[in-house]
């Protein structure tokens, strides 16, 4: 089948079938004598595995070592447990530097939501002073006109 076959037979843009090919996750098994990609049956299953472990939470580079430990055979189950360590160990910090993005932001918010017109932006104040470098202004008292420092 043809690259745009094997995209239409699982859904996915002939570009990301290009870019499995670049990253090494994805080969032809031939070229036509004009120079189109040709690819087997195994193909689409290989390509629904990619998507499938995406789904579920591996980067492309895990997928390319659980490709190979597929290809490999044999007893892999500690090697495959090893990779699901390594991406859960990532996905734990990726939660925890979100969780305190949720915080800073929902603090920010508070303070807009309390924040006078009259007074001017204490957030956009805050971001200004950190892209120059400078020290943060004071902060405002939530609903009032008079400055404080917290």
């Amino acid at each position: 089948m043809t690259i745009g076959q094997l995209a239409q037979a699982t859904g996915v843009p002939t570009t990301t079938v290009r870019y499995y090919e670049r990253r090494g996750l994805l080969r032809p098994e031939s070229r036509s004598p004009h120079g189109y990609r040709q690819y087997g049956d195994g193909a689409v299953d290989r390509l629904r595995f990619i998507r499938s472990a995406q789904v579920s939470g591996f980067a492309l580079d895990d997928i390319a070592r659980l490709l190979a430990l597929c290809a490999n055979g044999g007893e892999v189950c500690e090697d495959v447990q090893g990779i699901i360590e390594q991406r859960l160990a990532g996905v734990r910090h990726e939660l925890k530097q979100l969780r305190y993005v949720e915080r800073v932001l929902g603090r920010a918010l508070d303070e807009c939501r309390s924040c006078s017109p009259a007074v001017g932006c204490q957030t956009l104040d805050d971001l200004r002073d950190a892209s120059t470098g400078r020290q943060a202004s004071p902060k405002r008292c939530a609903g009032s006109q008079r400055v404080c420092r917290q």
